[in-house]
């Protein structure tokens, strides 16, 4: 049952009709701020049960037990798949939606009423720490991938939750940053796939993010939840904060935002009836807010589902990380690997696989299965295994010589490398795109005695590549989730042609990407100086070369591209599988614009589609384009339009291999006009872009990147570094030195990261309610010196707050005078 309108019934789990005006504004106000960690508030009184989220971009993680935001505690066993990262290479959207029904369907078994995925961020910079977690640096594959997720999730009766709408573009200060970003930019780069998902696919749910978007929280931004969100693509389900993410919980009521998560307790809910009564927001505000609550609650299931099979499950992940790997060079024809070829096996990681991210998508796999454990059902034959190396890097000449005496007698070294838990995590950011060095000398040392060396990455995102001379085959893998390891033999040895293509670029070193020196930025504000021009749009437009493009990924055989024919509404394309064995193509259709006109970058992937051919055969694939290839968003009036004039379809198998081009004459919205803005947002020369040149752009002052004056609510701890309170000083210490511990141990802290990286006033929004605001207001006036006055109002206001939450429970219960409310 689907219901709309601020008034709107639904039928709970007990089967009670309810309806908004038969709640108390009380009720409803409390409807709009989480139970417990993981739970919804319920209302025993009307029939109406709380609803369990739950983390699963890639896996559930439901917790058992007493339950912490970042997964430190157990949680119940689950299928790991291969992350994001891994299954944009596949470009094939009923792949990810046969994920996403897996995902749905455990979901459902272990209780799950909404699960908090797909991720779908932009990849803005290679260094981002949550990239594992999202699909790419294009906006169109990052949204038709996530958008199959949606589908294959909520067909089994689970409502999914993409996030982090929106701009969520790094780990430092994720909660207190400020992206800058002009509204063309916004608009084209950073909300488009969430469009997509919305229109495509129907979430039921979406996640707002931690970060300020032009000033304003993203979980409180009427733009970004009402203008956009709501009125232009039509949701009308649940806004969700990410955890501890809401600012200003009536704020966030009347700009769209639903569900503040994960339990900030009744003060959160006598702020809101407050405010009606105030007239800061009105009666509406909070109806409209509480149906969508009741209809994410009348929209789940409503009996037990069926169980899943765990070995199914694995087959799927085991077919799916194949899929996902992107064979990046495979000289002289090395792979595949012949049954019975003598293989030394070379890696700490084939033997203690990494296999996903850090944070709180960790799952607690059903079985993990390592390259040791499953070679031997290969058709290979392991002459060796060598370590080979320390995972956190530390030089070891006795691992290295070791790795040398394994692999001199094999006929092929299978070296397998790749990025240590402490690289890249949920909280902070990458700092290299580099391996450590001492996988690379053991690479290097064992390619002497052994050239015929494949490499084996393993990775959350992409790796500089100085060392690729040394390896005559090298695949990358990224996060294969539980069954990686068959996965990727399945790929080594033919059983499974690879198909995979990278969904982001391999730029040759850091300092050539479009945000080197300014990625993660440091200040209160994230400044997106580099507009239009990410990945691949800045390298093609800018005349950058890359390691491996976007796109990029070969084959077992080869694949021809011929008779493209193109108008205003679609591309055909002949493929031609001529090579000895089948395959998967991906054919790419990207668009130029011919015309003068508004700066746009030298291509744009306009559509896609994968085809499967045996060898010599031959298919004609249609890609649709439409008014969404060509349009850009226009400022000047506020809307998308389409410029009229002479565009180039390209297409080909990645984006610097485009033989087939036919013109064609777009009938656009408006004519070409030319801009008063600086050359080098036409010509792609972004990097280091000067102040005035950023604002121009923005069409506004810049605000201010500087951290001054007394700390606010809003924040982080880490400030605290330079608190005027010498006690807030040592605990700043204390904080750092436990991070500290955790990096020398190779595996980061991640309540530590949160703590360092949150502001003040979540304190109040991770409490389940013993902390109000006027609790957390006390703390900052300790922090900023005021140890006497600071601690009496913190004590004052604790205890006012425990009285008045004991009140408000006795009104929900029906106990107390104030039902009226």
């Amino acid at each position: 049952m689907r219901l709309h309108g601020e008034d709107a019934a639904t039928t709970s789990g007990g089967g009670t009709h309810v309806t908004t005006e038969s709640l108390t504004l009380l009720e409803k106000a409390a409807l709009l701020t989480g139970k417990t960690v993981w739970e919804s508030r319920d209302l025993p009184r009307h029939g109406v049960r709380s609803l369990w989220l739950a983390d699963g971009p890639h896996g559930v993680r439901k917790q058992l037990g007493a339950a912490d935001h970042l997964g430190i505690a157990a949680s119940q066993p689950a299928t790991c798949f291969p992350t994001a990262a891994a299954v944009a290479n596949t470009w094939d959207v009923e792949l990810a939606e046969r994920v996403g029904a897996a995902l749905g369907a455990e979901a459902a078994a272990q209780g799950v009423d909404v699960l908090l995925g797909p991720g779908l961020n932009i990849k803005r910079s290679p260094l981002g720490g949550r990239n594992f977690e999202y699909f790419s640096e294009d906006p169109l594959l990052a949204g038709r991938m996530a958008a199959g997720y949606v589908r294959g999730i909520q067909s089994r009766g689970v409502a999914a939750c993409p996030k982090h709408y929106a701009a969520n573009s790094q780990e430092l200060r994720r909660m207190v940053s400020d992206s800058v970003v002009d509204e063309r930019t916004l608009r084209e780069i950073y909300l488009s796939a969430f469009g997509i998902v919305v229109t495509q696919a129907r979430p039921r749910s979406v996640m707002s993010s931690y970060n300020l978007v032009n000033g304003v929280y993203a979980h409180e931004d009427p733009f970004l939840l009402g203008t956009v969100l709501r009125e232009e693509w039509g949701f009308d389900g649940a806004v969700i904060s990410d955890w501890g993410g809401s600012n200003d919980v009536v704020a966030a009521v009347a700009a769209g935002g639903t569900l503040e998560m994960p339990a900030a307790g009744l003060d959160s809910a006598r702020q809101v009836v407050d405010a009606v009564r105030t007239g800061r927001i009105t009666q509406a505000d909070v109806d409209a807010r509480a149906a969508e609550v009741l209809r994410l609650v009348a929209d789940a299931r409503r009996s037990p589902a069926p169980e899943v099979d765990p070995l199914e499950q694995h087959a799927l992940a085991r077919e799916v990380a194949a899929r996902s790997a992107v064979l990046l060079k495979n000289d002289d024809a090395l792979l595949p690997l012949a049954p019975g070829t003598r293989v030394a096996v070379v890696g700490d990681f084939a033997r203690t696989p990494r296999y996903q991210g850090a944070g709180s998508s960790a799952v607690n796999p059903t079985r993990l299965d390592s390259v040791l454990d499953v070679i031997g059902d290969s058709g290979l034959e392991m002459t060796a295994f060598a370590a080979g190396f320390r995972r956190d890097g530390t030089p070891d000449a006795a691992l290295r010589a070791e790795a040398v005496e394994a692999a001199r007698g094999a006929d092929v070294a299978l070296l397998f490398l790749g990025l240590d838990e402490i690289a890249e995590s949920e909280g902070l950011d990458r700092s290299t795109l580099a391996l450590h060095a001492a996988q690379v000398e053991v690479l290097r040392a064992v390619a002497e005695v052994n050239p015929r060396t494949v490499v084996v990455l393993a990775g959350g995102g992409v790796v500089e590549v100085p060392w690729l001379g040394s390896a005559q085959a090298l695949v990358h893998g990224f996060l294969a989730g539980q069954a990686g390891a068959g996965g990727l033999l399945d790929v080594l040895t033919g059983v499974v042609n690879p198909s995979g293509h990278l969904a982001e670029t391999v730029p040759v070193v850091l300092a050539d990407t479009p945000t080197a020196g300014t990625f993660p930025a440091q200040g209160r504000t994230a400044e997106y100086r580099e507009g239009l021009y990410v990945g691949y749009r800045y390298y093609a437009t800018a005349g950058v070369p890359v390691a491996f493009p976007f796109g990029f990924g070969l084959s077992y055989t080869t694949f021809a591209h011929s008779g493209l024919s193109a108008t205003a509404d679609a591309a055909t394309v002949t493929v031609t599988n001529t090579g000895p064995v089948a395959g998967a193509d991906v054919v790419q259709v990207y668009v130029s614009r011919v015309s003068p006109g508004v700066h746009r970058p030298a291509r744009t992937l306009a559509g896609f589609a994968r085809v499967e051919l045996e060898p010599g055969e031959s298919a004609t694939v249609t890609v649709p384009l439409g008014e969404a290839a060509f349009r850009h968003w226009d400022v000047a009036s506020g809307a998308w339009q389409v410029e009229s004039g002479t565009w180039r379809v390209l297409a080909g198998a990645h984006v610097d291999d485009l033989p087939l081009s036919a013109e064609i004459e777009v009938a656009g919205t408006v004519p070409a006009r030319s801009e008063d803005l600086p050359e080098r947002y036409r010509t792609g020369d972004v990097q280091d872009v000067p102040d005035a040149d950023f604002a121009a752009l923005l069409g506004r002052p810049l605000p201010s990147a500087a951290w001054s004056g007394p700390l606010t609510v809003n924040d982080p701890l880490s400030a605290m570094a330079g608190a005027r309170s010498p006690l807030a000083r040592l605990a700043y210490r204390v904080l750092a030195w436990r991070r500290d511990v955790a990096d020398g141990r190779g595996k980061p802290d991640l309540n530590i990261l949160f703590l360092l990286n949150m502001p003040f006033r979540a304190i109040g929004k991770m409490t389940n309610g013993m902390v109000d605001a006027a609790t957390v207001d006390g703390i900052v006036r300790i922090v900023n010196g005021h140890l006497f006055s600071g601690t009496g109002a913190t004590v004052r206001a604790f205890l006012r707050n425990r009285r008045a939450n004991r009140r408000t429970a006795r009104q929900l219960a029906g106990d107390a005078p104030g039902r009226s409310a």
